[in-house]
Order: structure tokens, then sequence, then C-alpha cells
């Protein structure tokens, strides 16, 4: 049996169970005991080549002695030994001495869930998974990876929880063109379920990594932040299944949380590599920890405020963002001309419709920036479908291979990208027209020629994207009355209405 039919049959167990509602729920079960099962596989190998070597998991809650007899523990027994003994246990992980190993479990375990009511069936997945996935198997280690990128996959379907998947082809072009050095330290602020950083991770094994001195400095140039419990879970097994061995430095957290000021020169990155939640608010009094002039409640523009401070001098940046932030005006306007002033806004690649379906069909463009002089010229480049398709799908998904006409096209940053040409796809804007037109970047392909277009399939996609951005600004506009309202002083002889 594969792991992919194994994963298969232990999602058709949970479905029978009474507690497990819904594709995140199912996801954020086998999440943690795919961790535990994994992360017993890794202390094997641990244990292999470590006579020292101590489990920062107490005996009795270790997945060897608990789940992996197949006639072990199970119904009632099981299930109140996982609600009562393990999560409890896991919960309340403390490091010992320079291992920090256990925090990292326990900032997994801290909003995990066991959904399942069965014991039976419970036992049933557990066995599943014990004959079923073995990490330490020559072979098995890529189709698990392949089995895993799936299962986040699945995450776009699960109703809000697709927002932390990014399509692996466009978090591997980003990272190809920002082309992070061994010693460079790449972060995600809101890193989801963690595609940015293993593709930072496959991209330095690849391209930089020789010696096992090469391989300690990498696992500890990695850094990443999320809040919501489900995805830290996945992008922490995600980062030990890149066999990154220790990967406490994923914090479970809210990178906004913390004035902005308070990010030290130390906590500077070379790389930032990030698709920020967009269309989502954050919650009241978390823009009080951004400079007046920044403060919004909207999520992916605190995010890029966060990037730019983040950056060293010279340190480089890959972003996906709406085209409503190419066009928003109000604060987005006095972001843009920040991101203008403090770094070279180089390149704009405009994405068509339809890359992150099922999540949404907004249209998605990826910025990449240096910091450290002023933006001179934008230059823009269209990405176009595949030839024969209309849209991608979960069937007919982005393909990393059509970026290859743009890393053709790109040039080197070191000359001023000099090689580069405007062609039908590809134009240049520079930034004393960008000032003119008060910022707006959302600049049209001048090469396009205007077409009608009766295709009832785009023109749908066209209706329901433009419904989306209608939305985003009357999102954006009720919280400018909110906070204009909300400032307003009292007037002498009138009292303001709740």
């Amino acid at each position: 049996m594969t792991i992919s039919t194994t994963i298969k049959s232990i999602q058709d167990i949970m479905r029978k169970d009474v507690g497990v509602d819904g594709d995140a729920q199912r996801i954020g079960q086998l999440g943690w005991m795919l961790f535990l099962k994994i992360f017993d596989d890794r202390e094997v190998e641990w244990e292999l080549f470590d006579d020292h070597y101590r489990s920062p998991i107490p005996e009795p809650l270790r997945w060897r002695n608990w789940a992996a007899d197949p006639e072990g523990i199970t119904g009632e027994e099981l299930k109140d030994f996982i609600d009562n003994t393990l999560f409890p246990g896991l919960q309340n992980l403390q490091p010992r001495g320079d291992d920090y190993r256990g925090v990292v479990i326990r900032s997994v375990f801290e909003d995990a869930y066991n959904y399942m009511k069965s014991g039976q069936l419970l036992r049933q997945v557990i066995n599943k998974l014990q004959e079923g996935v073995n990490f330490n198997k020559a072979g098995e280690r890529h189709e698990l990876g392949g089995v895993y990128e799936q299962i986040l996959k699945d995450l776009q379907s699960a109703g809000n929880a697709g927002e932390f998947y990014t399509p692996r082809a466009v978090t591997r072009f980003m990272v190809n063109r920002v082309d992070p050095k061994l010693r460079e330290t790449v972060m995600d602020p809101a890193c989801g379920t963690g595609g940015f950083l293993t593709c930072a991770i496959e991209h330095k094994r690849n391209h930089y990594v020789q010696t096992p001195q090469d391989e300690a400095i990498l696992q500890r140039s990695i850094l990443g932040v999320e809040k919501k419990p489900l995805p830290h879970l996945l992008a922490v097994t995600n980062l030990i299944l890149h066999g990154i061995e220790n990967p406490d430095q994923i914090k479970h957290d809210n990178a906004l949380a913390r004035p902005l000021i308070s990010w030290g020169p130390k906590e500077r990155v070379e790389v930032i590599v990030a698709n920020p939640p967009f269309g989502g608010m954050e919650e009241d009094g978390i823009e009080t920890n951004f400079p007046q002039a920044f403060r919004t409640r909207e999520t992916a523009d605190l995010f890029l405020t966060l990037f730019i401070h983040l950056l060293k001098p010279r340190g480089r940046a890959a972003v996906v963002l709406p085209d409503g932030f190419l066009f928003g005006e109000g604060m987005k306007t006095r972001l843009k001309e920040k991101l203008l002033a403090e770094c070279n806004l180089h390149t704009i690649v405009r994405l068509p419709n339809g890359v992150f379906n099922p999540y949404t069909g907004i249209k998605t463009n990826l910025l990449f920036f240096t910091k450290g002089a002023p933006t001179e010229a934008v230059w823009y480049y269209e990405h176009p479908y595949p030839e024969g398709y209309k849209s991608y799908s979960k069937t007919k998904p982005m393909q990393f291979a059509e970026f290859q006409a743009e890393i053709d096209w790109w040039g080197e940053e070191a000359d001023g990208f000099a090689a580069r040409r405007e062609t039908e796809r590809a134009w240049k804007v520079p930034a004393e027209q960008i000032k003119a037109r008060n910022y707006n970047l959302d600049i049209k392909n001048p090469y396009a020629a205007e077409q009608q277009n009766h295709d009832p399939e785009q023109l749908l996609a066209r209706y329901h994207q433009q419904q989306s951005e209608i939305q985003q600004l009357r999102d954006q506009l009720k919280e400018i009355l909110a906070e204009a309202l909300h400032r307003q002083p009292n007037q002498p002889g009138r009292k303001n209405t709740p």
C-alpha cells in the first residue's frame, strides 16, 4: 500500500467519526498524528547517530510506547489517554538545556485538538499510520513529501484554510528569483504551512550546500511566524519532513502583534518571501503597533510595512499582493510612496485569474524589491495562460515551467537589468510617471490590443473578480469611516451617538 493510499484510507475512517466535521478538522486531526509519527521516526535516526540523545517527550507519551503496538490500548481507554494524558503532557513540555525540541512540540499542541470521539476508530487510524508511514524507509521520504504537499493543497477547498497555501509553482519561482545564498537568513513572517520556507531550503541545498558544515548553517537560516494553530502545526511538520532537525525558529505567534520599532537591527534579514493574507482584517488595537501614517486593519498592508522594516540594507523581498493594493488609495498610497522611496521595486509580475482557485478569484501580483535605494523605474511582466488554457483549476494548476519565459528575460540586478527589453508581455514605467499617477501601480500592458471578449467563462471570471475588488473597496471605505467617527471629538452641546 502506498503512502497516498494510506492517507486516503485514514480520511475515510475519520469520515465515520461523529466528532470530525469537514475537511479542515480532518486535516487538523491527521496533522497532529502525522507530526508525532514522523517525529518518532526522526528520533530513531537521531538515536542511531547520537548515543546521548534524550527525547524531549516523556517515555509514556512517545508514539512508540502508546501507538505503535497494533494490539495496544483502544476504545474508551485510548480516547481517555489522548484527551487527558497525552495532550496535557505535550502542552506543558519544557526545554532541556539547549534542546528546544520540547518547546517546538508544546507550541504545536498548544491549540491542537482531538476531534475524534470513537476510541475504536482512533485505533484504526493509528494502526494505518503505523503500518503505512515510515519516514526512515529508503524511497518513502520523497513520496511522503509529495503526499504531504497534496494534504496542503487540500486546504484550498477546506473553507478559509485555503489562505495558507500558495501554489508550489509560485513559491518556487519567487524563491528562484530572490536566490537566497547559504548564509543569508530567509524569513516568512506569515508563513502559513511553510511553503516558501521549504522552497528556500530546497533552493539552498540544490545550489549552495556542499558539506555538513554548510548544512548546519542552512538549519539556522530559516525563520517563520504563523498565527493560527493548524497551519503552524503543518509548517513545523513540513520543515521536519524537509530535514530541519529542530524547527524552533517557526514561531506560533502574530508577527503584527509587536510594535514595529521593537524589531531591532539584530532581527533584520537578508531575504523575505511571503504571501500575506489579503482581504482580512486584524483585531482592534493591532494597528497601533505601527506609525500613524501606516495604520490600518487590513492585514496585507500591515505586513508589507513590516517587511520593509525587517529587511537589511540591500535585502531582497518577493511578495504576493492583490490588484487592490496596486490601485488602492489612502493609506495604501502612503505605503506605496514609502516602498518606492526606500526600496527599488524593480519588477511586478502580473498573474492571470485563477492562480489561487478555488480559494479566491482575485487577480494577484508578484512584487520584487530590494531595500536601500529608491525606485527609478518599475518593470512589469504580464504572465499569460499556457496555450489552450482559459483558466487554472484543481486538475490544471499552474506549473513552474510556465515561468521560464520570465527567467530567460530577467537579467541581473547588479547591472540594473540592462539586458531587459520591452516585449508584448513586458514594459517599463519610470518612477516619475507612477508618482504623477498618485502612486497607482495598476498599469495595464500598453502592447495588449483591446479585444472584444465574448467567452462566457472569462466574462464570468472577470465579473467575480470585479465583485471581489468592489467588496475590498467597500471594506476599505467602512474602515476609513469607522476610524473617522472614532476620532471625531465631542462637540459642545452635542453627544456622540454610540
